[in-house]
């Protein structure tokens, strides 16, 4: 049996280590391990820092609308990212002869996946960043993988122009192939507005209808080509999604700016619209993920698909004056 002197000393002993224990800093992550989602925006420092982690999936989207694509990809382009161009890859397709609509859950489970994405990817979304229309192309593509219950998705802040201006950034050229997986959707609905939703919001005002488009759109002056009449949805407000985004930094305003464009919207739902759901997407992307609003929804088929059923009815400032022009060939 130990004696009082000897179980006295392993007491001491028992508590040194727990002393040191205590007092020992925490052992770092390893490269590749499991962190804290980084939020709705990376740098290109925080990018830089995890080039090589076998979770992190990086997805170029460059294409026709910001002047680049598949040739602009394979000149150069992040290590490791693989393409996706957001116009020809599937990310927007033809339903019910609406175009640029969401495609269905199988289909962008196929395209999801043949990324190599699956559910416990980390998703990093990089676009040309050269003007708000490629950043609403980010953000489209960044919410659709949310409606698809990917939580774990960040657009790169200033897109691929912000990586390559630090020449201390490694580029890559050539393509990089990606190793396709297998992922399984869970779509939230909470973030897809229905057209049927639309029409209730307009009627009933139980959610705050944000048109994003220009105010030759929302007016009636000018319409995209494949609505079906001028003007917006009873009861929308206009927020243009260019007033959200710097030009000359090519990245979106500071929060507290932002904030402020959108401080007469009422606390409550919202539902972002436009002509096809593209520059809608980058006021779904400030209003929810920037500035924390709940219930925010994103209206893809937008005046496009509202159009389609001449029901359906249209608020416009348009006048005949408009139409003659338009038949003289001086106006839209």
């Amino acid at each position: 049996m130990p004696t009082p002197i000897l179980l006295l000393r392993r007491l001491f002993a028992i508590i040194a280590v727990l002393a040191a224990t205590a007092s020992a800093p925490a052992p770092a992550l390893a490269q590749g391990a499991a962190t804290e989602h980084p939020g709705p925006l990376v740098s290109a420092a925080w990018l830089k820092g995890r080039l090589g982690d076998p979770d992190l999936v990086i997805v170029d989207i460059r294409s026709a609308l910001d002047g680049g694509g598949q040739e602009a990809y394979l000149k150069a382009h992040v290590p490791g990212a693989v393409h996706s161009d957001y116009d020809k890859a599937g990310w927007r397709v033809t339903r019910n002869n609406i175009p640029l609509m969401l495609p269905t859950v199988p289909e962008l489970e196929k395209l999801i996946g043949e990324l190599g994405i699956d559910e416990d990817s980390q998703v990093v979304v990089v676009p040309a960043g050269v003007n708000v229309l490629d950043f609403g192309a980010a953000a489209r593509v960044y919410w659709t993988l949310k409606v698809l219950g990917h939580d774990k998705a960040s657009i790169l802040d200033g897109g691929f122009a912000a990586w390559a201006a630090d020449p201390a950034n490694p580029t890559e050229s050539g393509g990089h192939p990606p190793s396709p997986r297998i992922f399984t959707a869970a779509l939230d609905k909470s973030l897809l507005a229905s057209v049927e939703e639309v029409e209730q919001a307009s009627r009933s005002g139980n959610a705050s209808l944000v048109d994003a488009r220009p105010a030759t759109f929302f007016s009636g002056k000018v319409k995209h080509d494949k609505a079906l009449a001028y003007g917006h949805i009873p009861g929308a407000r206009n927020f243009d999604s260019a007033l959200l985004y710097d030009a000359k930094t090519n990245r979106l305003k500071p929060k507290a700016e932002l904030a402020a464009i959108f401080a007469t919207v009422p606390a409550g739902p919202v539902t972002s619209y436009c002509n096809t759901g593209h520059w809608a997407a980058t006021d779904w992307f400030v209003l929810s993920e920037i500035l924390g609003r709940k219930d925010v929804k994103l209206f893809p088929g937008s005046m496009v698909q509202w159009t389609a059923d001449e029901r359906r009815p249209v608020d416009s400032q348009r006048t005949k004056w408009d139409d003659l022009k338009k038949a003289l060939g001086f106006g839209s």
